[in-house]
């Protein structure tokens, strides 16, 4: 899975360039070691929300790579039918309740979602992903307050890679993402978020707490985007991260690392392995591109719950 978000992310970034993606994307290169490890400590039935930087997260809970390559591209195969775009990629099917282009957004979302669940009486676990810059929004913590209070379901999954943005999160966060939740009696703990299997323990611990009715849990990932925050940095040339700073993380990587370890796959599979995965991002590639682009006719349809579509001889 980590192999396969990072050559999803890296032909997204290709038809980025080429223009197929149009508005570009929030590259999760670099952070792949959340998404997997955090998504391998759920059940098929347990939910997620995702940031603007959602890719891996969708497919580490099991999205077809083909139709959210169809979704970035705008297609009408896609999950959304090409209506969600990078951002708000969601599969209700799979627990996937969908990105969030909002800061913080998707946590309010999962208390919801959790607080269903315990009054449905399922064992439901709902994880929800945000990065540093949603430390100091206001409906993070109106939601971690909820939870704590009411003893929810809900894994709180701070992505910490350092910058808002282009902001240091050091010159905007005062005291510390742990302090957030612990201020509200919530367990916490800090893990090095690029490393799959630290994760992996530290958010399956923090599931089996919350199925148990034990209540939330708060996890930060110390990681590292090696792409910039969006692709459009790359036209506007920002700096504000040195060279050895990329490289020092980059030194990290969570493949490398997984490749590395004393129980990683043998070396001599690990070329196979390759091809498949590169033969299943070739195939969604191809899926994306042959989809059709959705009917302008129907850019109204989905906005009402009663399908209102618009007056008669109205200018869409």
């Amino acid at each position: 899975m980590l192999r396969l978000i990072r050559g999803f992310e890296e032909r997204a970034l290709a038809l980025v360039r080429s223009g197929i993606i149009v508005g570009g994307i929030h590259p999760y290169i670099g952070q792949e070691a959340v998404a997997v490890g955090v998504c391998a400590s759920l059940r098929p039935g347990d939910r997620i929300t995702s940031t603007h930087r959602g890719h891996g997260h969708v497919l580490a809970k099991g999205a077809e790579p083909g139709r959210l390559l169809a979704e970035l591209a705008g297609r009408e195969a896609g999950l959304n039918q090409g209506r969600g775009g990078s951002m708000h990629a969601a599969d209700l099917a799979l627990g996937i309740l969908g990105a969030n282009g909002i800061v913080g957004a998707g946590a309010p979302i999962a208390v919801g979602a959790a607080w269903a669940a315990q009054q449905a009486g399922e064992e439901r676990v709902v994880a929800t992903f945000f990065g540093d810059g949603a430390l100091n929004q206001g409906v993070l913590l109106e939601s971690l307050n909820l939870a704590a209070m009411w003893r929810l379901p809900v894994l709180f999954v701070c992505e910490n890679n350092g910058y808002a943005t282009t902001l240091p999160a050091a010159t905007a966060v005062a005291g510390s993402a742990l302090g957030r939740a612990e201020a509200f009696g919530i367990p916490a703990v800090s893990v090095d978020g690029m490393d799959t299997e630290a994760v992996r323990e530290a958010a399956a611990q923090a599931a089996e707490l919350a199925r148990s009715g034990g209540g939330p849990s708060f996890l930060e990932c110390r990681t590292y985007r090696f792409e910039g925050h969006h692709t459009m940095e790359r036209r506007v040339k920002v700096s504000y991260r040195t060279a050895e700073e990329v490289d020092g993380w980059r030194a990290r990587d969570p493949l490398l690392r997984a490749a590395a370890a004393v129980d990683a796959i043998d070396p001599e599979l690990r070329p196979g392995i390759d091809a498949e995965v590169a033969a299943v991002l070739a195939e969604a590639e191809r899926f994306a591109l042959a989809a059709a682009h959705p009917d302008p006719a129907t850019a109204c349809d989905h906005l009402y719950a009663d399908g209102l579509r618009p007056r008669a001889g109205a200018v869409v």
